[in-house]
């Protein structure tokens, strides 16, 4: 299968460092140096997670080269949820009035976006879709708590949105080798690492030591596993698109992948951590630079916890 399209949406506000260290007392300094974030981006007030999928989708009906309504399958991704009924899966159907399409959402922490992409290739091996929208959206700073001196200042507000085909239809169609998930909520803290519960208390990290080791982990050895797969090395890869969750995990993963840190697609620095729609809005961010033939490695780690990687290729 293949990404015909992809196109993302990022709220305008910027909040910096200073805004946090004024209510939790953290050192702006110091919360970049541990996360390499001087910035995040934040959705407006009348903004959320539906609405940001929305524009995200839009723009991406834009580009595309064949009626919309051709789009027979919507997958949504995201566990900062506006509506849990109404999904963002259902608002983009409506939205763009896609009238003969299956309609499912997907929740797997900053994994989702990779979980949808393997429950599209699913659908298309029961030959019952054949053009999917995935859709992936976060709105952390609805959830999340600036107070909060452990995870407050991490997180960012974003949307992207894919066009994925199960036959390739242009010469630019970037190809899904590969995908490979795991659940690892049997791994250190699993699911007590990253918790939000909405109608008690927002999103937050009580084990951000154990999430740390644990994205390094995995986040390294999926895409080694995948690789291995598909008789491929390390060597072949020409950019890695990471999760972006903490330079220091990003650094290190790359470390331990030996991959230079020009062929790193970052934005955590300006975004923070957009969550499962991080690593593919670094994609659409860079996807003008990739040349034919590029071989490209997204590789994910969610809170939960859950793993996974994508082997692309321009």
């Amino acid at each position: 299968m293949y990404i015909n399209k992809i196109s993302h949406y990022i709220p305008k506000t910027r909040v910096p460092n200073l805004y946090f260290s004024q209510l939790s007392g953290q050192d702006e300094d110091w919360i970049f140096q541990r996360t390499g974030i001087k910035t995040r981006s934040k959705a407006a007030k009348d903004e959320n997670t539906n609405t940001m999928a929305i524009q995200a989708s839009k723009q991406l009906s834009n580009i595309v080269n064949f009626p919309i309504s051709e789009v027979d399958l919507i997958v949504g991704a995201t566990y900062s949820p506006y509506d849990t009924v109404g999904t963002l899966a259902h608002a983009v159907q409506r939205s763009l009035n896609i009238t003969n399409a299956k309609v499912v959402s997907i929740s797997s922490a900053c994994s989702s976006f990779i979980n949808a992409l393997e429950i599209v290739e699913g659908y298309f091996a029961m030959n019952k879709a054949k053009k999917a929208i995935i859709v992936a959206s976060e709105h952390n700073s609805i959830y999340s708590n600036p107070e909060n001196p452990k995870d407050g200042h991490l997180w960012g507000d974003g949307a992207v949105a894919v066009l994925v085909t199960k036959e390739k239809i242009s010469e630019k169609d970037i190809h899904i080798k590969d995908i490979l998930t795991f659940g690892l909520a049997h791994e250190g803290e699993g699911n007590l690492g990253v918790m939000l519960h909405p109608k008690f208390e927002g999103i937050n990290m009580p084990h951000g030591n154990d999430v740390y080791l644990h994205a390094i982990k995995y986040m390294t050895e999926l895409p080694k596993q995948l690789l291995k797969k598909n008789n491929m090395s390390v060597e072949d890869v020409d950019y890695l698109v990471p999760h972006q969750a903490n330079i220091r995990i990003i650094n290190k993963v790359a470390k331990k992948l030996k991959i230079s840190k020009d062929k790193i697609f970052v934005n955590i620095e300006e975004l923070g951590n957009t969550g499962c729609a991080s690593s593919p809005i670094a994609l659409s961010q860079n996807i003008n630079i990739l040349k034919k033939g590029d071989i490209i490695m997204m590789s994910v780690f969610g809170g939960g916890y859950s793993g996974g990687a994508v082997i692309l290729e321009a």
